[in-house]
């Protein structure tokens, strides 16, 4: 064989062509992502309308149908599911085998904006969104503290919340629990007819009543400045007094003769608790070309200085969740299991062989052609993750297996008598073919 051949006659050579690979290989591995599954392309897209106060049947009439009726004529759709339920509409469009969910997003964003305006006023936007598994959270964090729930909400939401969003590689920061604060109005729908009021007319009275726009500029020879008119309600106090109508006999109604006011808390969706202990729970999802490890490095490095710098509020913080550990642990497990592998086949080549040499070429051989796959990795642009740690560990065992095979035959050549160049040649040739071929199957399979 030729590759044998010149390996054979000029081995200088092999040596600095594996040095090269070996040096470009662990370059390689030292700038590979960490990610706890492959990049993975989904064919769906779905499209999300939330309406309040609506029914199904309402739901499926006034949303669902049209936005069945508008993305019905995209293009590469395989199959259209929909569900309706109470204040919520969920349209699935299924894509064809082959087909850009990205394309298909777009597409559909334009079918969508094209009937906003047919929509109920009470339905939310609909937001679109593609299944991605890199947007499943890295990392789950819980945080409690001694104080207020509501205040401890509001720390957590305009302070911890935006400083972990700035962190490099991170992509959002979503909150789950906690104890978010909300003026509650219960209206008395007796007293609001005595007065002859409606339940719309105080909804409208209270949101332009709470209100700050610009009203204008005032400019002199020096400057221009710009007017505001700050409306927002400051205080509970400001929204019971809030003038709703005034009577024939020149009385004014307030909000509060209709209304009861509270400074409440917000009826929880969702529950975070840890230790038993109620808390409330960050995920962190990172940025698609982000290395999930660096990230999580930097998010324990912030919770440490977050701890600190809230001690006095008695803030705790603790990681619930992180994929790195699992990725790191497989990335370790491979690493362990090469080192295994290489001293159990030098053990066998002395044992059987009682050959130093043949076992030194060995524990030289196998990681230098495995640390060589780095370099394939970062061509092709994969990253370090379940389904190709598990490649890397079979190919830990194709590896041994060929390692094997040649080296005794070439000892059986050389113990009938040859010299080393020409067993090695003869071995490599009476066997090479079938040993590549074997590799070749498994490669395939």
């Amino acid at each position: 064989m030729t590759i044998s051949k010149i390996s054979i006659e000029r081995p200088t050579l092999v040596v600095v062509l594996f040095s090269i690979l070996t040096l470009m290989g662990l370059l390689s591995y030292s700038s590979l992502n960490y990610e706890l599954l492959p990049k993975f392309a989904s064919n769906a897209v779905t499209i999300t309308t939330v309406y309040p106060g609506a029914g199904p049947e309402e739901v499926e009439s006034s949303v669902t149908k049209k936005i069945e009726d508008a993305v019905a004529a995209m293009e590469n759709v395989k199959k259209l599911t929909a569900v309706s339920s109470d204040n919520l509409s969920i349209v699935t469009i299924q894509l064809l085998t082959g087909a850009n969910a990205d394309i298909a997003l777009e597409d559909a964003q334009r079918k969508v904006n094209a009937i906003l305006s047919d929509l109920p006023t009470d339905a939310k936007t609909p937001s679109l969104a593609k299944f991605d598994l890199s947007d499943l959270p890295i990392m789950t964090l819980t945080a409690s503290s001694n104080l207020e729930a509501t205040k401890f909400y509001d720390i957590v939401h305009q302070k911890i919340q935006p400083l972990l969003s700035r962190l490099p590689g991170m992509a959002q920061v979503s909150l789950v629990g906690g104890s978010e604060r909300e003026i509650q109005v219960s209206v008395n729908a007796q007293k609001l007819e005595a007065y002859k009021l409606s339940l719309a007319q105080v909804r409208q009275i209270l949101t332009n009543a709470n209100q700050e726009f610009p009203t204008g500029n005032v400019k002199n020879t020096d400057q221009n400045i710009q007017i505001r008119l700050a409306g927002k309600f400051q205080t509970v106090d400001q929204i019971r007094n809030l003038v709703l109508s005034t009577t024939d006999d020149g009385t004014q109604v307030r909000l509060s003769d209709v209304a009861d006011v509270q400074d409440g808390i917000k009826d929880p969706d969702q529950l975070s608790r840890v230790n038993q202990t109620e808390s409330i729970a960050l995920n962190l999802q990172k940025q698609t070309d982000a290395n999930a490890v660096d990230v999580s490095k930097e998010v324990k490095k912030s919770i440490t200085q977050l701890m600190d710098d809230y001690k006095a509020y008695g803030l705790k913080i603790t990681v619930a969740n992180d994929s790195s550990d699992f990725t790191l642990e497989s990335a370790n497990s491979v690493i362990r299991d090469l080192g295994i592998a290489v001293l159990l086949v030098a053990a066998v080549m002395m044992l059987f062989l009682h050959s130093f040499r043949n076992a030194f070429i060995t524990m030289i051989s196998i990681p230098a052609s495995l640390i060589a796959t780095f370099i394939g990795m970062k061509v092709f642009d994969y990253s370090l993750n379940l389904m190709s740690l598990l490649g890397l560990s079979l190919v830990v065992g194709i590896l041994v297996d060929d390692a094997i095979v040649v080296l005794e035959n070439i000892q059986r050549h050389m113990e009938m008598g040859k010299n080393r160049v020409r067993a090695a040649y003869d071995a490599v040739t009476e066997i090479g073919v079938t040993v590549m071929s074997i590799t070749l199957v498994i490669v395939v399979v």
